[in-house]
């Protein structure tokens, strides 16, 4: 893209480019959720949106300053061309880091396996804990089979259409909470709708960027706390709530209070969807999904988040064109909607390992079960925590022994 000198070249390779991005979006949360301990999954994989936060500001800044070099093409070359360093260095890293030991003992190299569990439990490859975590893992993969894309489309045993279908629900929601008419089009909104010039506007659509890492960071300490679920409730009912002052604010254009507060709650919606929404349906995505087709589910529900993030982009100009500032009262109203959706349809994952989930929907006779399994359902013994376990109690009698000396 960076080299581009006509516009077909330039289509082709953002079509390239969006292949990539998308297999990548679909696969990373995947390989994180598949090799993190059950305690702490939830933060590692909603990581995604603190650095997702990151990327954004940072290329918001790098245009920013870009937007007063004039008269040259370097304005919109080098921002392109810079994103080829941040790729090269993602291909040198990821041949460093370990293949998910589930889908090694799906390809039966139990013994790799074995090695890199031991690895991200820090205990012995032959220790007892480590051969519970692989018959756990055999035993889901001998349940579920091996299946194929065409699985999605059947019920059956393990409920995989209901799961198919929360996984791209959650990413649906992701998007139709407006977070993209804010996102992409801050810009405009500033300058078109709120009537600030196009340095200020600049300057605030790269500023509320900023606020994304922020809460991605509270994402990260909270969500294996609290849980999926009340970061999802929350985060809708304040999303709720900012776009329905947003929609109070901007029908009163020469009244400067109600300015003040729309550039806020700009800023506080920006905030709360990280917390709820930018990495969380992303590890959501790839829970709910059975082994043996988590890959084809995470691409189905990435691909829910690209089919309503480019709807988005296509409708919100006419929105904002034809219905003005009740353009925000839609999104105040999905946002209410995916409230009780989330709290009777959707069960809470927090400290289940991948295997128990499977378990829950298999249970499940009815699409209002797994929330109540999920809270009823006996939670099996991990391998961190009996790794946590013998330590103390190794540490106890360490301590025990020094006493009596």
């Amino acid at each position: 893209m960076a080299t581009s000198f006509g516009l077909a070249q330039f289509i082709v390779a953002r079509l390239v480019l969006g292949l990539g991005t998308g297999g990548y979006v679909a696969t990373v949360p995947v390989w994180q959720a598949e090799i993190s301990q059950p305690s702490k999954r939830g933060a590692h994989v909603v990581m995604d949106g603190i650095f997702i936060g990151a990327g954004i500001t940072i290329s918001l800044w790098v245009d920013f300053g870009f937007y007063f070099v004039t008269g040259s093409s370097v304005s919109w070359r080098f921002p392109l061309a810079l994103q080829v360093v941040l790729s090269l260095m993602v291909m040198a890293l990821v041949m460093a880091m370990p293949e998910s030991p589930r889908w090694l003992l799906k390809r039966g190299r139990s013994e790799e396996a074995r090695v890199i569990l031991a690895a991200l439990a820090d205990a012995d490859p032959e220790d007892a804990v480590i051969t519970l975590a692989v018959r756990d893992i055999e035993r889901s993969l001998a349940l579920t089979g091996s299946g194929s894309w065409k699985d999605l489309l059947s019920m059956g045993e393990q409920r995989l259409f209901h799961r198919a279908a929360l996984a791209a629900t959650g990413q649906m929601f992701q998007q139709m909470c407006g977070i993209n008419l804010i996102t992409f089009f801050a810009t405009t909104i500033f300058q078109q709708y709120l009537g600030l010039d196009a340095l200020q506007s600049r300057v605030l659509a790269a500023a509320m960027c900023l606020t994304q890492p922020l809460g991605g960071f509270l994402a990260f300490f909270t969500i294996d706390r609290l849980g999926r679920r009340v970061l999802m409730l929350w985060s809708a009912a304040g999303m709720s709530v900012s776009m329905a002052i947003l929609a109070g604010t901007t029908s009163l254009p020469n009244n400067t209070a109600a300015l003040v507060v729309a550039v806020i709650f700009l800023f506080v919606f920006e905030f709360i969807f990280t917390v709820g929404y930018s990495g969380l349906t992303f590890l959501y995505a790839t829970e709910v999904a059975p082994l043996q087709l988590r890959a084809a589910i995470s691409a189905v529900s990435t691909a829910a988040v690209w089919t309503f993030n480019f709807l988005l982009a296509e409708v919100t100009p006419v929105g904002f064109d034809t219905i003005s500032w009740r353009y925000y009262i839609i999104f105040a109203v999905l946002n209410a909607a995916i409230v009780p959706t989330v709290y009777f349809f959707f069960p809470e994952t927090n400290g289940r390992s991948l295997e128990e989930i499977d378990e829950i929907f298999m249970q499940s006779k009815s699409v209002l079960d797994p929330p109540r399994l999920a809270r009823t359902l006996p939670r099996m013994l991990h391998v961190a925590d009996v790794v946590d376990e013998t330590e103390t109690e190794s540490g106890g009698e360490n301590g025990n022994g020094k006493g009596k000396m």
